[in-house]
């Protein structure tokens, strides 16, 4: 008995990561702002895999899209296969003897500049082949990025990432002081929180290191503002407490320069340590570039 040909499924790459990326995110709208694809691309690539298959993958529901049966199981699949192909082109980079590439960093609020500034000057003398692709983003949304492989690493804070499948390797870390106009507040005294819920505060979006300080502190003190100012940008925030605008938070490093030129009070800390890391995924950690952005930053932090 003369046994059947072999059918040979030619499947794409790129189809497989858009597929589970919709799978992860629930939907084509938020997959295709994840890939950078347009809304039709990504229909495209799940509609020629269903196709090709010959299996529907993805059945419509109220909140988007959700795995079939079929789907689940070859979601498991598609996971080993593009985890397989990361391992074979990293092994690659190792057989070459050098390292070349696109490094796709995310990076974070104002906190994470000077970590950003290290890192491309290491490179640029140690690595030259390698070429960093920065995308500047909240914490949560360079989290995502990495754990979606949309980004290679990020600098960020204010995230559990061991709770993710994340490796968090601490670059620096700072404090969160509350800053007022020189004067608003009496500070030879104890503070009136009941007093200082009356006043503006100059407060970023809660996502962010600031903005969670804020939160943190608000409910700490029951406080409600009566005003809040939202501000993302520590310079302004800087520089509206120094117009005499209202409350704000700053970093260590900026209220030590602003208070000493006498134009804010320090009224307290709010928030003793943040962290600013640089995450990858722990499955990861073999890449050549990982490997050699984080021992660039380790050696340089020794």
């Amino acid at each position: 008995m003369v046994a059947s040909p072999r059918v040979v499924v030619a499947m794409d790459l790129n189809q497989l990561k858009t597929f589970l990326t919709v799978a992860r995110e629930g939907g084509i709208t938020r997959a295709s702002a994840r890939l950078n694809l347009s809304q039709p691309a990504v229909s495209a690539h799940i509609k020629q895999m269903e196709d090709t298959l010959g299996l529907p993958l993805f059945e419509r529901v109220s909140r988007g899209m959700q795995l079939t049966h079929e789907g689940q199981r070859l979601a498991t699949e598609a996971e080993r296969v593009v985890a397989a192909y990361t391992r074979f082109l990293d092994q690659a980079a190792k057989l070459k003897g050098h390292i070349r590439g696109v490094f796709r960093l995310g990076v974070g609020s104002n906190a994470c500049a000077s970590a950003l500034e290290h890192l491309l000057t290491f490179l640029a003398n140690d690595y030259p082949g390698v070429e960093v692709a920065v995308q500047h983003a909240g914490s949560a949304d360079i989290v995502d990025g990495i754990i979606n492989g949309c980004l290679d690493g990020g600098f960020y804070h204010n995230v559990s990432a061991s709770e993710n499948g994340l490796t968090a390797l601490e670059v620096a870390h700072f404090s969160i002081y509350l800053a007022a106009p020189t004067g608003m507040v009496d500070c030879t005294t104890a503070l009136d929180w009941r007093a200082l819920e009356t006043l503006p505060w100059i407060c970023p979006a809660s996502n962010t290191c600031c903005g969670h300080a804020a939160s943190t502190l608000f409910k700490t003190h029951g406080l409600h503002p009566d005003r809040v100012i939202s501000i993302d940008s520590e310079s302004v925030t800087c520089n509206l407490i120094e117009a005499g605008v209202g409350l704000g938070m700053l970093h260590d490093t900026t209220a030590e320069r602003v208070k000493a030129s006498g134009k804010i009070d320090i009224l307290s800390q709010v928030q003793d340590r943040v962290s600013v890391v640089l995450g990858y995924q722990a499955d990861r950690a073999g890449n050549p570039l990982i490997q050699a952005v984080q021992g660039l930053l380790q050696s340089n932090k020794a």
